[in-house]
């Protein structure tokens, strides 16, 4: 077999996000080295090799691996097909220096619902405009990490539900349906950390915030098709990023595609 070196690389619009890396390798072995970023890093073919701080590690297809900021590690092939793998490099500052020794001493984090989630923030990540998707399944990433990196004791009692943030981001959202707003910005607005308003308001309203949003905007969008105005005029003015990203969330919450919907309008 030829040896097979396939990347992808971008930086999304998502605060803390600093690079996205897709790669699929067959015979590429990476040196020591290290990064200003925590390496967020998920194996879906093969598995990878790799050392950190002189102890052996690697990646089975069900792990999450958390790598922290410069602690040099490597990284080899550890399948004879080599491996394909997602990573998101997130801001040296995301889970802070006291968490950058437990993540060395257990990187791999063995967590179907936690690599659930990060699949599901790659493809997030993936298409533009969807980038409060991106923010609320990253910031409850972080929880999670936390919670294997920083145990805590389990009392018992039951959080305190305050309805109020989920009230005020909920507001927050209909006044901005179409330019829309980072979690953030909403955060700081609300006075709440991103992860308890996400929880927040999935709790008091039994959808994401990125879902709630898409909703109203496809709810305009609806109205705007049957006044009969052209669906790429419709996109923009409905907060989408363009006719792709519209006919997407159109289709999956009306059930046909937006071009479809208005020509039932013609009949």
């Amino acid at each position: 077999m030829a040896a097979r070196q396939e990347v992808t690389a971008w930086r999304p619009r998502v605060p803390g996000v600093t690079e996205v890396f897709h790669a699929h390798f067959t015979e590429y072995a990476y040196p020591m080295h290290v990064h200003e970023a925590w390496t967020l890093l998920i194996v879906d073919d093969g598995a990878v090799r790799y050392d950190l701080d002189r102890h052996e590690h690697g990646t089975p297809h069900d792990t999450v691996t958390l790598l922290p900021p410069h602690v040099p590690h490597n990284g080899s092939p550890a399948t004879p097909g080599g491996f394909r793998k997602r990573v998101v490099y997130l801001d040296g500052s995301r889970l802070g220096e006291d968490l950058i020794g437990p993540a060395v001493d257990g990187p791999d984090l063995r967590d179907p619902v936690l690599r659930l989630r990060v699949g599901q923030l790659h493809t997030a990540l993936a298409r533009p405009g969807d980038e409060l998707e991106a923010e609320s399944r990253l910031t409850l990433i972080d929880e999670r990490l936390r919670a294997h990196l920083r145990p805590r004791l389990v009392t018992g009692t039951a959080p305190h539900r305050d309805p109020t943030p989920a009230r005020r981001l909920r507001e927050l959202l209909d006044e901005r349906v179409v330019e829309g707003l980072s979690l953030e910005e909403a955060a700081g607005l609300v006075q709440a950390h991103p992860a308890h308003l996400v929880r927040a308001f999935s709790t008091a309203y039994g959808i994401a915030p990125h879902q709630y949003l898409n909703s109203r905007r496809v709810d305009r969008a609806r109205r705007l098709l049957l006044d009969g105005r052209p669906i790429g005029d419709v996109a923009v003015e409905t907060g989408f990023f363009d006719q792709a990203h519209l006919t997407r969330h159109f289709r999956k919450l009306v059930g046909v595609t937006p071009g479809r919907y208005a020509r039932a309008r013609a009949r």
